[in-house]
This record gives structure tokens, sequence and C-alpha cells, in this order.
């Protein structure tokens, strides 16, 4: 993290103020309701003053709503509309959701796909298996990339110097707690470099199994990563090994194989799709609810 800061503090191009104040936004989670400038002050690591001022000026730009009467905060719809508007231009998102709702069926597990937010990865997309136990991950949920599945498959996704770099700010973010967080990260390179996927067995949440699988993208967006867990009386360490990760790795390559244009898109539920005439590739999709 020193790092990074000395970089910016090098960079005549950075804006800090701008930096400060998208750390204000940051600084709401889902479920969060309402924050004060104390408990945004602890967030974000900013002194109360700066605080003070951010959220005033984020207010009058209506990205906060100020609720008087407890004189703390929350997001507006213009912060809102930003997040939407990122998710709408996510590509992947539509490509792999009905991929990733065949396996949560199948599977009887939730299956998600996030990227990466410094020490985090959000999802952006989920699916639940009909028969899940409901957690509180949701869509815009961070989970950390040091001790889950999707975080792990993540690190071992990206350049070897991108990933020895998050590797340290990991380290100096854990203290005395990155020798057991090491020990889990190097098991799942291990598990990756066996299995194709990686594995986080309660290391994160004691009763979460889950494994994760990420994928490189070749338009210079990503690389994200998937995951598919459930709670630890579903999927023991050897189901995650024989069944779940490579029914993971066979979905990631499956999208692969429709961002290459080697394959056709999974048809979203209540379309059906109608090979081409002439022994085409080319398939077309009808509405499954309109009758010959």
């Amino acid at each position: 993290m020193k790092r990074v800061k000395k970089k910016v503090a090098t960079d005549r191009k950075f804006v800090v103020a701008l930096s400060r104040g998208l750390d204000v936004l940051r600084a709401f989670h889902p479920r969060d309701g309402l924050l004060g400038n104390q408990e945004i002050a602890a967030r974000t690591n900013l002194p109360k003053p700066t605080v003070s001022r951010l959220t005033y000026t984020l207010t009058k730009l209506g990205y906060l709503t100020q609720v008087a009467r407890f004189e703390k905060y929350q997001l507006a719809p213009p912060a809102m509309a930003i997040g939407y508007a990122a998710l709408a231009n996510l590509g992947i998102r539509d490509l792999a959701e009905p991929h990733m709702r065949r396996l949560a069926q199948e599977a009887g597990a939730d299956v998600a796909i996030g990227a990466r937010d410094r020490l985090s990865m959000i999802y952006f997309a989920q699916s639940r298996g009909s028969s899940a136990i409901r957690t509180a991950l949701d869509t815009g949920i961070r989970i950390p990339v040091a001790t889950t599945a999707m975080g792990r498959a993540y690190l071992f996704t990206v350049a070897d110097d991108q990933r020895m770099e998050l590797l340290e700010r990991i380290k100096s973010r854990a203290g005395h707690d990155w020798p057991k967080i090491k020990s889990g990260i190097d098991r799942a390179g291990e598990a990756m470099a066996k299995f194709g996927f990686t594995i986080s067995a309660g290391d994160w949440i004691e009763d979460v199994y889950a494994v994760g699988v990420g994928l490189k993208m070749n338009d210079g967006t990503g690389p994200y990563a998937f995951n598919c867990g459930a709670p630890a009386f579903k999927f023991n360490e050897d189901r995650l090994k024989a069944e779940v990760g490579p029914r993971l790795v066979a979905m990631v390559k499956d999208i692969e194989s429709v961002l290459n244009g080697t394959a056709i898109p999974a048809a979203k539920p209540g379309k059906t799709r109608k090979a081409g005439s002439g022994g085409g590739a080319v398939a077309r999709e009808v509405e499954g609810s309109r009758q010959a």
C-alpha cells in the first residue's frame, strides 16, 4: 500500500481530491443504510474534517442524500446510476448468465462472476441454485481476494508481476495473519495447477465451501473470475474436486468458446435456438412463448 501511495504522490496527473471523493462513495456497502462522517472517516482513513467537506460537496452534486435527523448520509440515485451504467456495459454479464443459471440449477449451489476492486472481488452477477441455502452474498457485495475461491482464481489468472504486486499488498494488510493466508493461497495455486480451479474450504467463512475459475478476456477488460459454492454440509472437499470444480471449468470453457466465436451463445430461459438453413453456423432466437 505504501508503494502505491508513493507512486500516486509522484504522479502529476493524479487528482487527489477526486480520488478522495470516490473513496467516500466507495465507503458505502450493500445493506449499509446510513453512514455518518465518523464512520466514513474510519472506512477511508481520511481525516474527519476532509470527509465533512467531501460529503457536503457530494451532497450538493446529488451523489449523496443527507438525512438531517440522524446527521448521516446515503447514496443518492445519481451515484447508483453510475453502477447500473457500468453493469449495462459489461457484455460478459449477459453472456455468462444462462451458463451460470444452468450450473446453479444442476449443482444446487450459488454461482457468481466478479471483478477485482483493490483487495476485494465485487459480484456483478449471480445465479442461485434451487436447493442452495440463501446467504447474504448478492450482486454488489465485496469478498476478499486472499481467502475466497473467486479471489484466488483471479490471482492465478493475472500475469505474474500483477500477482506479485497484489500479494505484497495483501501481505502488508494482513499483518500477523499473513502466514496462514499465504498457506491458503499456496494451496489454491497447487489446486489450480492440478485441477484447473481453486478451492476455498472454509478459509473465508467456516461453513462455506467453493471453487473458483478465472476468465481472461481478449478485449482488454477483466480478467474476471467465477465461483460456485454452497454450505459445507452440502459440498465437502471431495465433491468440490470430483464434481463441482470440473463443472465450473467446463462452464467457463463454454463461455470462452462463445467469446472466441466457436460456439453459439446459450439461450436464455423462454427462448430456443434453431439452426439456420443451408447448414450454416448462424442460429436465430425464437420466442418460446410463440407457437407455430
